[in-house]
């Protein structure tokens, strides 16, 4: 399933001088990016009233420790190519567990082991069944 795309409309550029995504269009523009990284697994989770932490937490799994980092730097760079320069990233030497922090939605990127363990989609989703999977 393909993730939409964000459109960034001519009159924001001119408005604001930045390709940074408008309000709520980072959630498909990072769940496009994990498309496009052939993310596995992914889930997002609403974390509205949860936390205020983050609007949404995703959290997806690559096959082996080179394929999480591909992915979490294919996130990274998609992001910064939109304007978003406040990217806070965890993990990325040993590709375990990757944590990318995008403001409005964290990303965690799991090798399927560690992504078994931390089980953080019952922790943080567990009390809404109706979380859905994305891919």
């Amino acid at each position: 399933m393909t993730a939409p795309r964000e459109v960034l409309s001519t009159s924001h550029l001119a408005a604001t001088g930045s390709v940074e995504p408008q309000d709520g269009a980072t959630l498909p523009l990072v769940l496009g990016l994990l498309d496009d990284a052939k993310a596995e697994d992914t889930v997002s989770i609403d974390l509205t009233g949860k936390t205020s932490l983050a609007d949404s937490m995703i959290v997806t799994s690559g096959r082996s420790n080179r394929h999480v980092g591909a992915i979490a730097d294919r996130v990274i760079e998609g992001l910064k190519e939109r304007g978003r320069k406040d990217v806070r990233v965890e993990g990325l030497p040993h590709c375990d567990w990757v944590l990318i922090d995008a403001g409005d939605v964290i990303v965690h990127v799991f090798r399927p082991e560690v992504r078994h363990f931390y089980n953080l989609e019952k922790m943080w989703g567990g009390d809404r069944p109706a979380e859905r999977a994305v891919s």
